[in-house]
């Protein structure tokens, strides 16, 4: 696959994802999730503690300050699909530094 397709696909890729935060998110379930409900069931969410991070700004998949449900979990979405898609690139353009450095060093290597 050239560059370019690579980039296109990936850019599409990218683009589909950040719909799909954004509208998909706002209609998530209020229903406790499926270890909150064992927790109730069973008879231990009293025990349960909070997370540290439990009062940070994206808590509870929704974005602190925004009082529109729907908008704050989409937000939450799209700031989400867009830190782990920066850390991925950051991690691939590490990687392939990485790689390209050690074949400049490889004294394997014919000239």
């Amino acid at each position: 696959m050239r560059s370019s397709n690579l980039r296109l696909f990936l850019l599409g890729g990218l683009l589909v994802t950040i719909g799909l935060a954004l509208v998909v998110s706002g209609f998530a379930s209020s229903q406790p999730d499926g270890l909150e409900k064992v927790a109730t069931d069973k008879g231990f969410l009293e025990t349960a503690r909070d997370h540290p991070l439990a009062d940070g700004p994206l808590a509870d998949y929704a974005v602190k300050g925004v009082d529109n449900q729907r908008l704050s979990a989409g937000l939450s979405g799209l700031i989400g699909v867009l830190v782990t898609f920066g850390l991925g690139l950051a991690l691939f353009a590490l990687v392939r530094a990485l790689r390209s450095r050690g074949q400049d060093s490889d004294p394997t290597r014919a000239p």
